[in-house]
């Protein structure tokens, strides 16, 4: 499950690279609050400036990143230590333990907070699918989390 899930932020965050401008332009289109007919209004700026929407997608992009890689160490740490002993086998979950922390930042943190809640991206179909995947991403790295921290028996 582990392997899997640093499959799936690697291959993701790789799509994403190959479609940056349309990130960038989904991005920007959230941050710049357009269509939001529910809720036009907003207590926070409505962004504009594409400099700071690159930022948001390199921040994105690389904490997508950083999520399949330490997954991916979390993996290999775990599969090494299989066959030493619960106690090493404990030791060896901190890097998946740390990636599910972070895709839990990324996919709850930054979509589902900063996007949904701050940006109110849920008001638009481009938005409100984004935070539908990032929302199978965010349980996918929690669940995996939970089992993680469970003692052994």
């Amino acid at each position: 499950f582990v392997l899997v899930t640093s499959l799936m932020a690697l291959i993701y965050v790789a799509q994403n690279i190959a479609n940056a401008e349309a990130a960038h332009q989904s991005v920007m289109y959230v941050m710049g609050g357009k269509d939001h007919q529910a809720y036009p209004d907003s207590f926070g700026p409505k962004i504009s400036s594409p400099v700071i929407g690159w930022i948001a997608v390199v921040v994105i992009f690389g904490l997508e990143f950083a999520t399949g890689l330490a997954l991916a160490k979390g993996a290999f740490d775990m599969w090494r230590a299989r066959d030493q002993g619960s106690e090493r086998f404990g030791a060896s979950l901190k890097w998946a333990q740390i990636g599910c922390g972070i895709g839990v930042l990324v996919w709850f943190g930054l979509f589902g907070v900063v996007g949904g809640a701050f940006f109110q991206m849920w008001q638009t179909s481009i938005g409100d699918a984004s935070m539908d995947g990032a929302f199978q991403y965010f349980m996918s790295c929690a669940v995996m989390l939970l089992f993680l921290n469970q003692p052994e028996s």
